[in-house]
């Protein structure tokens, strides 16, 4: 890590504990950071645990609000939407999946409609930010990219079936517009 300038909003990090993570606010002498497994810690500057991936608006002072608020909005946007709330459909509240065996001396499996949704959209989720990295890696060449691109847009298109689960349209899966798979 560097001692003498502070880190902007945005630099992606690696913590040896927390995992990878984000700068979402800046202190006098710590981090605020949006871990993907953990959630945000307040972080030392000087922690060795930290190590810097990709920085983003390197300063020698600290961020105005107003900056804060335009690069936590980029933050937002390159992962995904990680604490983004997704409505399940009001007619599924309260309700049960249930799967039956077609051999009936078999046991059904239940679980509640709400669990069974949140694993979806945390599915969503982890879809898409390997979709960002995939855009961002540094090592594929714009053809490995594309095709990569191609099997991840595919993948939504295989989970389309689950969009009578979402409350809102913009949230559903979409796949590839011209048919062909």
């Amino acid at each position: 890590m560097t001692d003498q300038l502070t880190l902007g909003i945005g630099t992606r990090l690696q913590h040896t504990q927390h995992g990878p993570g984000v700068i979402v606010g800046i202190r006098y002498a710590s981090y605020l950071i949006s871990f993907i497994n953990t959630g945000i810690k307040e972080i030392d500057k000087s922690d060795d645990a930290l190590d810097e991936i990709i920085p983003e608006n390197v300063t020698v002072e600290v961020e105005t609000t107003s900056e804060v608020e335009k690069s936590l909005l980029k933050i937002l946007k390159t992962w995904g939407g990680v604490n983004e709330v997704v409505p399940l459909g009001d007619r599924w509240k309260n309700g049960t999946l249930s799967l039956q065996p077609a051999d009936k001396s078999l046991k059904p499996k239940e679980m509640p409609i709400e669990d069974f949704f949140h694993k979806i959209v945390m599915l969503r989720d982890r879809l898409r930010v390997l979709e960002q990295q995939v855009n961002s890696h540094k090592k594929l060449d714009d053809e490995d990219r594309v095709n990569l691109q191609q099997y991840i847009t595919r993948c939504y298109g295989s989970l389309t079936s689950f969009n009578i689960l979402f409350r809102n349209k913009e949230h559903y899966f979409t796949g590839e517009k011209s048919g062909n798979e």
